[in-house]
C-alpha cells in the first residue's frame, strides 16, 4: 500500500506504488545509503533492504525483551567480561529462535529473486552510518551466502549481531539507549573484486579536504577492513593528480568459495593494486558522493566484472567540522584563504553553545564594531566578519590578520598569553596562502587606525590616573560595570511592562541587543589601561624573575571570583559547625543535596546561608558566557559539590581567608627577594629593580578586576536570560513550545517569529537542535586551529622527551599527589590534597581550587581565568596539556611543577 513502509525495499528499483522515502527507523543508517546512492543513478549493485519490521516482528515472536532487559541493567562500557557474558546470552537465544510462517514466507519470496546467486548479507542498524556516529564494525556482515535457507540463517545473525559486546559498549559510550537501537539487513548481490578497498574524500587523519585518500588490496575488502592485509595507500589531489604511492605487503586476499563462505588465502606480494586512470577514476566517484552528501565521506568500492563498483558510503565522523566562510556578495573580507581559531579554547570551555548563546557572544561582538565605527541594530545577529560557528562552537577568523607584517608579529604574542599552544602552532604555520601580503581587498591599515582613533584616545586618557592614583582606574571600570548592569535590567523591567506576550518578547529581544552590544565599547575602553599593563608586567617578571616571580601578583584585591569563592567557604563554615548537616554532606551525592536544598530538606541555618549565596552569585554556572546554561540558581549541583569538598577538609586546615592573607604577605617577601636579586647585578640591574618595584605596586592596585568584565557580562546574560525563559513560558501556555527553555534552542531571528510560526515546525526545530547540542556535548577533542582546507591541529604544549608531560607554567610551586580528572564540576568528586585535571576551567570551577593540591588543564595561558583564580590561591598549575584527561587517570600519582610546567608520573 502506497504510503506504507513495506517489509522489504528492493534498490535501485523499489516495488511499484512504493513512493515513500525510507526512514532511519525502518531502514537504518546504512541500508538508506544504499537506496539513496543507488537512487542518484550511482554504481551500486541491485539488493533489497529488510525492514527493521521484521527484526522487531522476530523479536516478539520469541519474546526476545524479557531477556534483553534484565541482561543489560548495571552494565557499564568498560567491563569488558559483563559485555560479552551478556552477549553470549542475547545472541544465543537469537539463534535458538524461530522465524513465524508469514515473515518466513514473506522473506523467502523476496530472497528467492536472487534464486543461487551469491549475495552478502549486511546488518544497517538504525544509529549505524549516521553523520555523528558510525558504529562501523559493530554488526555483523556475511559474504558469498548462497540459497534462500542461508540468507534467512544470515538475517537472523545479522539481527543478533546487533547485541555484540562491541555494539552495545558503543551505544552506553554514546548515550543511545538500548531501546531504541533496531536492525534493518541488506541482501545484495555480490560483486566478484579483483581490487577492493577503502576511500576517503578527506584525509582522515589531518582533514585535509582537498585531497582523496585510497587504500586498495586484491579480492574482496574483508581482509582489509579486517587488518590482516598491509595495503596500498594512495593520495590524489583535487587536479586528478596522483600525489603519494605507498605500495603495501598484500600478503594475503579474501576470495569466495564455491560453496559459499570466503577464504583470506595467502598470495605473492608485489606490485600496485591500482592504475593511475583508475584512481582518477575512483577520485571522481568519491567527490560526486561527497556532492550528494554535503560532507566528506568514507567509502567502499570495489572493481569486478570489468568496472568500478560502489559498495557503501558513510560519514568521516572523526572530522571536525569547517566553519562556512561565505559571507554577503561582493565582500571582500571573506576573500582567501580562511584561518580558525577556537574561542572556546581561550575561555577555557570546550563545550558546545547553544544557539541563543551563540547569538548572544556574537551580539557581544558586534559591539566592538562600535570601537571602529561600524555600525549595529536589530534582527541579524550573524554580521560580525570574524566570528562563524561550527560544531555548536565559535570560531574567530585569523588569516587577514596573520597576513599584515603587524598581524604577523601581534597575533602570537597575545595568543601566546592566552593560549601558549595556539602560538606555537602559529609559528610553524608555512602555507603560501597565509604569507604576509596576500590579503586581499582590506582596507588600508591608516583607514583601520582611523576609525580606531577615538578608542586609543579613551584609553590613553586614563593612563596618567594609572601613574598617579591606579586604585581609581579599577574603582572607575566597577563603576562602569554596575551602570551596564543597571541599564540592561532598566530595559529588561521596561519590556516586560509591553501589553501582550508576542509584543513583550519583540521588546526583550531587542534590550538582548542593545544591552549586549553596548558592553564591550565600555568595557576595553574601562579595562584597557588596567589589562594590557597587567599582562605586559606578567611578562616582564617571567622573563626577569621565572615562574615564580609571578608570586609578587598574589591576593590581589577586587578579584570577584575569589570574593565569590570565600563567601561559598562561608557557606561551608555553616555546614561544618553543625555535626549531622557535614556528615551528610561528605556523604551524600552532590545531586541529592541540591534536590534537598530546592524541597527545603536541609537544616533551615544551612538553607539560608546557601540562599544568601546564590541570591549574589547564582547567575553563575560552567560555561556562563553562553547564556543557554543552566545557572547555579537553576541548578545549583556544582555548587553542592564544592561544598562537599569543603566539608571534608580537616579542621586544622587552613581557611581560604587565611590562605588570602598568607598570599599578601608572601607576595611581598617575593617582590623584595627579586629586587634584591636584581639590585646586585650594578646599574641596569637596579633600574630594573625600581621598574618592576612600580609595576607591581600598580598592577596589586588594579588587576583583581581581571575578572571584573566578565563578571559583568554574566550578569547582564542573567537578565537577558530571566527575561527570554518569560517569554518561554507564555510561548509553552499558547501551545507553541513544550518547555520555557526551548527558547534557549532557537537563534534570535526565529524568536521574533515564534508567535506567528507553526507551533509542530518549532517544536520539531528545538527537538533536533537538542539531539544535536547533545551529540556535540559528546565530542571530546575540540581543535585549537583549523585552516581552510580542512586541516586541524589539536596538539597542546609539546612534551619535554624525558617521559614527562609538558605544559605552559602559569602558577609557581610543586605539588605532588593522586590525580582527579574532573569533566564537569557538578559531579567533581574532588578530594582534598588531589591534583585536580580538567579541560579547561571558568570562574565556576574556581571553588574547587581551594581545595585542590595543583591543577592540570589542556587548554589556557598566562591570563586565562584558572590560571590567574590559582596563582591568587597559590596552588601549582601547568595549562595546555596535550590530552592531559586522556593520559592522566583518576588515582594516578603526579609530581606537578607550576614553575618548569611539567608532570611527572610518579606511578
Amino acid at each position: 500500500m502506497q504510503g506504507m513502509v513495506p517489509l522489504t525495499i528492493a534498490f535501485p528499483h523499489p516495488a511499484p506504488g512504493y513512493a515513500e522515502v525510507p526512514t532511519l527507523d525502518h531502514c537504518g543508517g546504512k541500508a538508506i545509503n544504499l537506496i539513496r546512492l543507488a537512487a542518484a543513478g550511482l554504481p551500486v549493485p541491485a539488493g533489497l533492504v529488510i525492514t527493521t519490521d521484521a527484526y522487531r516482528s522476530y523479536v516478539a515472536h520469541n519474546d526476545l525483551t524479557a531477556l534483553i532487559t534484565p541482561d543489560l541493567m548495571g552494565l557499564t562500557a568498560g567491563d569488558a567480561d559483563q559485555l560479552e557474558a551478556a552477549s553470549a546470552r542475547i545472541r544465543a537465544a537469537f539463534s535458538a529462535g524461530d522465524l513465524p510462517a508469514d515473515l518466513r514466507a514473506a522473506l523467502a519470496s523476496a530472497v528467492e529473486t536472487y534464486g543461487g546467486t551469491p549475495v552478502a548479507v549486511r546488518s544497517s542498524a538504525t544509529a549505524e552510518d549516521l553523520p555523528e556516529l558510525s558504529f562501523a564494525g559493530q554488526q555483523d556482515t556475511f559474504l558469498n551466502v548462497i540459497g534462500t535457507d542461508a540468507v534467512l540463517a544470515a538475517v537472523v545473525d545479522c539481527w543478533s549481531s546487533l547485541w555484540t559486546a562491541r555494539a552495545i559498549g558503543y551505544r552506553i559510550r554514546a548515550g543511545i539507549p538500548h531501546d531504541d537501537a533496531a536492525v534493518a539487513v541488506v541482501v545484495q548481490r555480490m560483486v566478484a573484486a579483483e581490487v577492493s578497498g577503502v576511500l576517503f574524500t578527506a584525509d582522515p587523519l589531518t582533514g585535509q579536504r582537498d585531497k582523496v585518500v585510497v587504500d586498495a588490496t586484491y579480492g574482496l575488502g574483508e581482509a582489509l577492513v579486517s587488518g590482516l592485509v598491509e595495503p596500498d595507500h594512495y593520495v590524489v589531489g583535487d587536479g586528478g593528480q596522483v600525489l603519494e604511492r605507498t605500495p603495501g605487503a598484500k600478503a594475503v586476499a579474501t576470495v569466495a568459495r564455491a560453496d559459499g563462505g570466503v577464504d583470506t588465502v595467502p598470495r605473492a606480494s608485489g606490485g600496485l593494486a591500482l592504475s593511475d586512470p583508475q584512481l582518477v577514476e575512483l577520485a571522481a566517484l568519491g567527490r560526486r558522493v561527497e556532492g550528494l552528501y554535503g560532507s566528506p565521506q568514507d567509502i567502499e568500492w570495489a572493481y569486478g566484472e570489468g568496472r568500478l563498483w560502489l559498495l557503501q558510503s558513510r560519514a568521516v565522523t572523526s572530522l571536525y567540522p569547517l566553519p562556512d566562510p561565505s559571507s554577503a556578495p561582493g565582500d571582500p573580507s571573506w576573500d582567501g584563504f580562511p584561518a580558525w581559531l577556537s574561542f572556546g579554547a581561550h575561555q577555557g570551555m570546550l563545550q558546545p553553545i547553544t544557539p541563543l548563546g551563540q547569538d548572544g557572544l556574537i551580539l557581544l561582538a558586534r559591539g566592538l564594531t562600535r570601537l571602529f565605527g561600524g555600525q549595529t541594530g536589530h534582527q541579524v545577529t550573524t554580521s560580525v566578519p570574524f566570528l562563524r560557528v561550527a560544531g555548536d562552537r565559535l570560531w574567530v577568523r585569523l588569516d587577514h590578520a596573520l597576513r599584515r607584517p603587524v598581524g604577523r608579529r601581534v597575533v602570537p604574542i597575545f595568543l601566546g598569553i592566552a593560549d601558549p599552544a595556539t602560538a606555537q602552532l602559529l609559528t610553524k604555520l608555512d602555507d603560501p596562502r597565509l604569507a604576509v601580503g596576500t590579503a586581499p581587498g582590506q582596507a588600508p591599515p591608516v583607514r583601520v587606525l582611523r576609525k580606531a582613533a577615538p578608542f586609543f584616545r579613551k584609553v590613553a586618557s586614563a593612563l596618567p590616573t594609572m601613574v598617579h592614583n591606579p586604585g581609581q582606574v579599577r574603582l572607575n571600570l566597577e563603576a562602569a560595570c554596575n551602570r551596564l548592569v543597571t541599564d540592561a535590567e532598566a530595559r529588561e523591567r521596561a519590556a516586560a511592562q509591553s501589553p501582550a506576550g508576542e509584543a513583550r518578547l519583540e521588546a526583550r529581544l531587542d534590550a538582548m541587543q542593545d544591552s549586549l552590544e553596548a558592553a564591550f565599547s565600555v568595557l576595553l575602553t574601562r579595562f584597557g589601561p588596567i589589562m594590557v599593563p597587567g599582562a605586559l608586567t606578567q611578562k616582564r617578571l617571567v622573563s626577569l624573575g621565572g615562574p615564580d616571580a609571578l608570586t609578587t601578583l598574589r591576593s590581589l584585591d577586587g578579584n570577584v571570583t575569589t570574593t565569590m569563592d570565600l563567601e561559598l567557604w562561608r557557606v561551608a563554615e555553616v555546614i561544618r559547625a553543625d555535626s549531622a548537616a557535614r556528615a551528610r554532606f561528605t556523604s551524600s551525592d552532590a545531586h541529592e543535596l541540591a534536590v534537598a536544598y530546592t524541597t527545603g530538606d536541609l537544616p533551615t541555618p544551612v538553607t539560608a546561608a546557601i540562599a544568601a549565596f546564590l541570591a549574589t552569585w547564582g547567575m553563575r554556572a560552567v560555561g556562563e558566557i553562553d547564556l543557554g546554561k543552566p545557572r547555579w540558581a537553576d541548578d545549583p549541583t556544582a555548587v553542592m559539590s564544592s561544598l562537599q569538598a569543603y566539608a571534608a577538609l580537616p579542621d586544622d586546615a587552613e581557611t581560604p581567608a587565611a590562605g588570602f592573607e598568607r598570599g599578601k604577605t608572601e607576595a611581598v617577601a617575593a617582590l623584595d627577594r627579586l629586587t634584591a636579586t636584581l639590585s646586585r647585578q650594578g646599574l641596569m640591574g637596579r633600574l630594573r629593580a625600581k621598574q618592576i618595584a612600580a609595576l607591581v605596586k600598580r598592577v596589586r592596585a588594579t588587576f583583581g578586576a581581571r575578572e571584573t568584565p566578565k563578571f559583568t557580562i554574566v550578569r547582564i546574560l542573567g537578565v537577558v536570560r530571566s527575561g527570554l525563559l518569560a517569554s518561554g513560558a507564555e510561548l509553552v501556555a499558547a501551545g507553541r513550545l513544550t518547555e520555557p527553555d526551548d527558547v534557549l534552542m532557537l537563534h534570535v531571528g526565529e524568536l521574533r517569529a515564534a508567535w506567528e510560526s507553526d507551533p509542530a515546525t518549532l517544536r520539531t526545530l528545538v527537538a533536533e537542535r537538542r539531539a544535536g547540542y547533545a551529540r556535540e556535548v559528546r565530542r571530546r577533542q575540540v581543535p585549537r586551529l583549523m585552516l581552510g582546507d580542512g586541516r586541524t591541529f589539536y596538539e597542546g604544549v609539546a612534551d619535554p622527551g624525558d617521559g614527562s608531560l609538558g605544559g605552559s607554567p602559569v602558577s609557581p610551586g610543586v605539588a605532588e599527589g593522586p590525580v582527579r580528572v574532573v569533566l564537569s564540576p557538578a559531579n567533581a568528586g574532588l578530594k582534598p590534597g588531589e591534583i585536580l585535571v580538567c579541560p579547561g576551567t571558568d570562574p565556576a570551577w574556581t571553588p574547587l581550587f581551594l581545595v585542590a593540591a595543583g591543577l592540570v588543564t589542556e587548554v589556557g595561558g598566562m591570563m586565562t581565568h584558572g590560571s590567574v583564580v590559582a596563582r591568587e590561591y597559590g596552588i601549582p598549575a601547568v595549562v595546555g596539556v596535550h590530552d592531559a584527561t586522556t593520559r592522566l587517570t583518576t588515582g594516578m600519582r603526579i609530581r606537578l611543577d607550576g614553575s618548569a610546567g611539567t608532570i611527572t608520573i610518579l606511578d
